[in-house]
């Protein structure tokens, strides 16, 4: 499988055709010439093993001493499922669908009458208009039974050809898909971890891909960087708990700078007094707190906004109040630590867009061939081996990669041996008691 995803060959039927013809590929499988049902069978039914030699792979760049930064860029991007997008239903979609079919029943209504009062004796015409108007009531009849079934779905949508992809939000037009997560090393622009998500969005995947690339990598210390589309607070926080430094840009979501109002931002916050200072110089105080949502948030605010002669600039309430998460001077350093070393968020970019594009134009336009969030795992995880085994042998060349596998194949034996010897020992241990007792 490797060697057909080395070769970007992905497809079972094509790798059958590569096994009968293809000398390198002889030589490798011995002269066995595996149909595709076998082949299409191997990679389904051994998608956890798949997934632990991607993984074993990383460790072994990690021990070859290709992870010396510790630095990571996260991103995620959408790719293309097997699935059509009118395969693809969500209630606005059926909706849209339904008023499309009314509508050509009403033309070929408003037909039917034209032909009835220009050539009453046509009857074979007459036949085939009420044979489609027929057909499609059936159709709409079975959207709405399909609407029924989408709306008792938990997300509000369902795809027919595979359960798990998604109707997602990219570029352009949307795609039937899944979101694809990534950790790419700094240095070497290897894929360290990765993920194959249902999530439309990357706003809860920081923590999460992080802590897998700091395992993969096998350091204590990692810093991240990633996109403002990943910009969370409790994501973030987690991170800093758990030692991850962060490197993302804040998001303004607030409409008031569109309408000429002072934002947030333009409040500056002093945590030894545990006050703002707004925009005209006067302060705002801490007032009361309340829990949204889980998270306690302070608020604060002035009792001179009514004098205040840029209040017309600030809010058209009563009262401009800031809100301030508890944690939030987390998310304060993090800002800091970013406005530092601004040029992060171009290392970013020249890092983690490249394996994506990499990837897309090896997979072709289809993307993914099969179907199930578990088997799609297990085929994007070839792809990922495959895309670090080429940069590795662009970086250290393919000798010294064998020897490295050779000293791990090395390594595993004795673990064999030793794992084998103790099972003997314990068994003829065992035996002895046995005997004794009896």
């Amino acid at each position: 499988m490797a060697c057909g995803y080395l070769n970007r060959i992905q497809s079972t039927r094509r790798l059958e055709r590569e096994a009968g013809r293809n000398l390198e590929l002889m030589w490798l499988l011995g002269r066995l010439k595996p149909d595709f049902k076998t082949i299409a069978n191997f990679r389904r039914a051994n998608g956890k093993a798949i997934r632990k030699v991607c993984s074993r792979f990383v460790q072994l760049c990690r021990e070859i001493g290709l992870f010396s930064q510790r630095f990571v860029a996260v991103d995620g991007s959408k790719f293309k499922a097997n699935n059509n997008r009118d395969k693809n239903f969500t209630p606005a979609k059926v909706k849209r669908r339904v008023e499309e079919i009314e509508k050509s029943i009403g033309r070929y209504f408003a037909r039917l009458e034209r032909v009835d009062q220009a050539e009453p004796t046509a009857d074979e015409q007459t036949q085939k208009l009420e044979d489609k108007i027929a057909s499609l009531k059936t159709e709409v009849e079975k959207l709405k039974v399909l609407e029924h079934v989408v709306l008792q779905h938990p997300d509000k949508q369902i795809s027919l050809t595979d359960p798990d992809a998604r109707s997602m939000r990219s570029r352009g037009t949307g795609i039937v898909g899944y979101n694809v997560q990534t950790a790419v090393d700094v240095e070497h622009h290897l894929i360290v971890a990765h993920e194959v998500t249902t999530q439309n969005n990357d706003r809860s995947q920081l923590f999460s891909m992080s802590n897998k690339a700091r395992t993969q990598m096998g350091c204590e210390d990692l810093h991240v960087i990633a996109d403002r589309v990943y910009y969370k607070g409790t994501e973030i926080k987690a991170c800093d708990d758990a030692g991850i430094t962060t490197y993302i840009p804040n998001t303004d979501t607030s409409g008031n700078r569109a309408k000429g109002l002072y934002v947030k931002s333009d409040f500056r916050y002093f945590p030894e007094e545990d006050v703002y200072r707004c925009p005209a110089g006067d302060t705002l105080k801490w007032r009361q707190t309340t829990v949204e949502k889980g998270q306690n948030n302070h608020r604060y605010w002035s009792s001179n906004c009514q004098t205040c002669g840029l209040k017309s600039k600030c809010t058209p309430s009563k009262q401009r109040r800031v809100t301030r998460w508890e944690h939030e001077g987390v998310l304060d350093q993090a800002k800091k630590r970013l406005a530092r070393e601004p040029e992060k968020m171009r290392i970013r970019a020249q890092t983690v867009e490249h394996p994506f594009g990499t990837l897309k134009h090896w997979m072709g336009a289809t993307h993914f061939q099969m179907t199930r969030l578990e088997h799609v795992s297990t085929e994007m995880s070839l792809h990922v081996l495959a895309y670090n085994m080429k940069r590795v042998i662009n970086i250290i060349g393919v000798k010294a990669l064998l020897e490295a596998i050779e000293v791990l194949i090395l390594r595993f034996r004795c673990v064999l041996q030793r794992n084998r010897a103790v099972w003997v020992y314990s068994g003829l241990r065992c035996s002895q008691e046995i005997s004794t007792c009896g």
